[in-house]
């Protein structure tokens, strides 16, 4: 695995945000012709088709309103492919989404730029606790490291 220094790790939600895992990631890898012919008759960059798929899927709090077919159907797709079926029940995975989601809808839509940073902090801190107690769950089977 590859050293990061203290400065990066300060910036990091986790330790483990490295690698395979890391936030700011840049990846290589060729598009089906398929999915980019659709992206160009409907005039949607893949770029942009891959981060509303990634944001509706984390439930993220921005651009989140009227969103919500898109995120159930996505939810339904996650399922269905059985990601995250090895360590945890369909029900779990269904409230870890609920979960996600109810942390995005208390985004402060109107709120001032002190509201947003305190939303941000408190954000912050409620995502490391909630990943925590999935993570540490009982009878969950990878290594414990977070």
């Amino acid at each position: 695995m590859k050293k990061i220094n203290t400065k990066q790790r300060s910036k990091l939600y986790f330790k483990w945000q490295t690698g395979a895992y890391a936030r700011n990631a840049q990846y290589e890898f060729i598009i089906p012709n398929q999915f980019l012919m659709l992206c160009r008759l409907t005039d949607i960059p893949p770029r942009d088709m891959l981060i509303d798929f990634m944001d509706n899927l984390a439930c993220a709090s921005w651009k989140s309103k009227d969103r919500d077919l898109a995120k159930e159907h996505l939810i339904n797709y996650f399922i269905a492919h059985g990601y995250g079926q090895r360590h945890y029940t369909e029900t779990e995975l269904r409230t870890m989404f609920k979960e996600m989601n109810a942390m995005g809808m208390l985004f402060p839509r109107h709120g001032k730029t002190k509201m947003i940073d305190l939303y941000a902090k408190w954000r912050d801190k409620q995502h490391r606790y909630w990943f925590k107690q999935w993570f540490h769950k009982p009878g969950r089977k990878l290594s414990q490291q977070a």
